[in-house]
């Protein structure tokens, strides 16, 4: 086929005749016809995920008082928010804890409330108490403020998410005899669940998993709004693990850093939530349209969930202590089917990650496309790919007063 372009594939959107698929729906054309024929047939293929994004928060500017006041400690309903920035600028990240919240001093923690709770209710138009300390300027004379404020009170509010999207993440277990509260969830005792966070074949970077379309610029579904990708996330190391015979070479670790306008998002898809002796999270739902410019595009973004697989991690004492390996691997399909085998065990199987949301947000994608009210964003750059050769690097322990020497 000749590859077709952005520009190409904008035009036919904006004349209402491009063809757009949902991933599951490309799944079962390349079934029907085969790679070629749906490569030349499709123009763009949307995706989603909808599950907790730890690495999540939003910035604001809330607009002067009289007489000003430049922001030294800030708190939006009892959560802190971090200050550093211009006078009434701060950011808000979604684990953020109130400095009363126990923690997990009576084990498990609840944490029923945290920087997800107050981002989803700015979201959901309710009200949120702003309080703020600061230390006094002649140009910023008032030293302390406390009021209420809604989303459509202040200037800018702007998700910014240095994390999210998470290419293909573990499926965690938990070997030891005593039951553990993780990101992951509860995980019982002697490999008695395994919990896994990814929407396999509606996974976003698994349909594009060279970053051969994703990159600065790219046009999102975000948290029910239109957002973009802004940089390649935190932990971006698209490398290539080894997997089964006969599985797809699809890289693992990549990640995105994405943005968007707080006051078109809804609550249905920014969900303040609480992870039971871990902490406060948020739930982001993402969605990302996938132009088909060849063949080997349509490869990709047509893989099931029977041919990507997750690692399986025993969260007992691998993942803590930052231990290399894994138990093995095992099929989305098999994750999906409720249970695994893992070291000649039967377990029962659960997702984090929403399945039913991500397809929905997927259709939602399609509509937007497929009615003109979204373009595809090309990208000024993409993003790095396994060829780029990143290497995660680790924080280890030095002796401080010889490396000062």
């Amino acid at each position: 086929m000749r590859d077709k372009t952005f520009a190409v594939i904008n035009e036919k959107i904006k004349a209402g005749k491009a063809v757009v698929v949902t991933a599951e729906e490309l799944i079962a054309l390349v079934q029907e016809k085969g790679v070629s024929r749906a490569a030349q047939e499709v123009d763009v293929v949307t995706t989603g995920t909808f599950a907790p994004m730890c690495s999540s928060g939003a910035y604001f500017n809330f607009g002067h008082s009289a007489p000003r006041i430049k922001f030294n400690r800030v708190w939006l309903n009892g959560v802190p928010a971090y200050a550093g920035l211009a006078a009434v600028d701060c950011y808000l990240g979604a684990t953020a804890l109130p400095e009363e919240d126990p923690l997990n001093k009576n084990h498990p923690g609840e944490f029923r409330y945290g920087g997800g709770h107050v981002i989803e209710d700015f979201v959901a138009r309710r009200p949120v108490r702003l309080k703020a300390l600061g230390y006094g300027t002649d140009c910023y004379p008032r030293r302390e403020i406390e009021t209420v404020v809604t989303l459509d009170d202040i200037n800018e509010a702007v998700l910014f998410n240095p994390r999210n999207a998470y290419q293909n993440y573990a499926c965690a277990v938990n070997t030891g005899p005593r039951t553990l509260y993780t990101y992951m969830g509860v995980l019982k005792p002697n490999l008695g669940n395994a919990h896994y966070s990814t929407s396999g074949q509606l996974s976003p970077l698994l349909k594009d998993p060279y970053f051969r379309t994703i990159g600065i610029g790219t046009r999102i579904f975000l948290g029910g709004g239109i957002g973009y990708v802004v940089w390649n996330g935190t932990q971006h190391f698209p490398s290539l693990p080894p997997l089964p015979e006969g599985a797809p070479r699809v890289p693992a670790g990549g990640t995105l850093a994405v943005l968007g306008d707080l006051k078109q998002m809804s609550p249905q898809w920014l969900r303040g939530t609480s992870m039971l002796g871990y902490g406060a999270t948020l739930s982001v739902g993402i969605g990302i349209p996938i132009p088909i410019l060849s063949e080997e595009i349509c490869y990709y973004a047509s893989r099931t969930d029977a041919e990507l697989y997750a690692p399986i991690i025993d969260y007992a004492e691998a993942y803590p202590n930052r231990k290399p390996g894994n138990l093995g691997f095992v099929s989305y399909a098999a994750l999906k089917s409720g249970r695994i085998t893992v070291g000649g065990k039967e377990v029962p199987t659960a997702p984090l990650s929403s399945y039913v949301k991500a397809r929905e947000i997927a259709i939602i994608l399609k509509t937007w496309i497929a009615t003109g009210r979204f373009l595809l964003g090309e990208p000024v750059q993409l993003l790095p790919g396994p060829d780029a050769g990143i290497v995660a690097r680790t924080l280890e322990i030095r002796d401080t007063e010889r490396s000062e020497r």
